[in-house]
């Protein structure tokens, strides 16, 4: 284990996630009696992990007293089971209140990811119906949607998404390695300013459990996408009233910027848009500094 990993293992926990007794790997920062005003829950993406926020959390910590952070089941220091578990954005939501629920957080400012906007907007949904627990007393305060393919339409997947996808995305397996992964990371980056080193550290938790072996199970929650959509998720947006920013990297080259602009026209027209000049997909590793920027702009 490097030492970077073996760091920031050492500051957080584990609890246990539903009957079948998964480790999710937990970690609060700050003060853990700080208002609800000055909580931020973070939701990372795909295939990441909570470290993807280690160069911002610092920097975040300046506009908020108390971060909570986790890796969902299939990624990071939490398991990767490979049965017992489906993988779906609506299993992964409840993850999530898992460990809201373990803090005592009982409301918050929210912002994600990748993977994790679809998540989120899972809670929105939640939020919208009425069916959000009864411990969550003081509500969600705003939700900031960074970079993620919220609108499948508009999304340019690799490749390997698409083959990790199909029926033989289990092929993959065995020529998964860091110089494919590398190849992707860039590729879906859309510029230059993300490190080796960046990608090695996502590698290295990736290989975690073989969960480089395993991507066949975890991108599965792009179908939940194709299902929930246009028929929940994004309906969800447009009615709730809950301040929503959408702040967007421009050289995204998965999740387009058009996508940032779509999401501001035709669905929630009541939110922030900030575009994050020469930023791309995976912005909060390769520029630190400039996506904190924009991102605490709107708190």
């Amino acid at each position: 284990m490097s030492p970077e990993l073996a760091k920031w293992k050492e500051t957080g926990e584990y609890i246990h996630y539903g009957p079948f007794r998964h480790k999710l790997f937990v970690k609060q920062l700050g003060k853990a009696n700080a208002t609800v005003e000055k909580t931020l829950l973070l939701l990372h993406g795909f295939p990441e992990s909570s470290y993807s926020y280690h160069a911002v959390v610092e920097g975040l910590l300046q506009h908020f007293d108390r971060i909570i952070l986790f890796d969902m089941l299939g990624y990071g220091l939490s398991d990767k089971p490979e049965q017992n578990y489906s993988y779906s954005l609506l299993e992964q939501a409840e993850t999530v209140f898992e460990v809201w629920k373990h803090f005592g957080i009982k409301g918050g400012h929210l912002l994600s990811h990748d993977m994790g906007d679809s998540v989120a907007t899972e809670i929105v949904a939640r939020h919208e119906n009425g069916l959000m627990p009864a411990w969550f007393t003081e509500g969600l305060k705003s939700l900031t949607f960074t970079n993620g393919s919220m609108v499948l339409d508009l999304a340019s997947l690799r490749i390997t998404q698409k083959i990790l996808l199909s029926k033989y995305g289990y092929l993959l397996n065995s020529v998964n390695n860091i110089r494919l992964f590398e190849h992707q990371v860039r590729s879906a980056h859309g510029n230059q300013n993300l490190s080796s080193e960046e990608i090695r550290l996502l590698w290295e938790f990736n290989t975690l459990q073989d969960g480089h072996k395993k991507a066949h199970l975890t991108i599965q929650y792009l179908n939940d996408r194709k299902k929930f959509e246009k028929t929940r998720w994004l309906p969800a947006l447009g009615q709730t009233q809950l301040p929503i920013h959408i702040c967007w990297g421009n050289e995204d080259a998965v999740a387009r910027v058009a996508m940032a602009h779509h999401l501001k026209e035709k669905v929630c027209q009541h939110a922030t848009l900030t575009i994050m000049e020469g930023l791309g997909h995976f912005c909060q590793l390769g520029s630190p500094q400039k996506w904190v920027q924009y991102v605490s702009a709107f708190y």
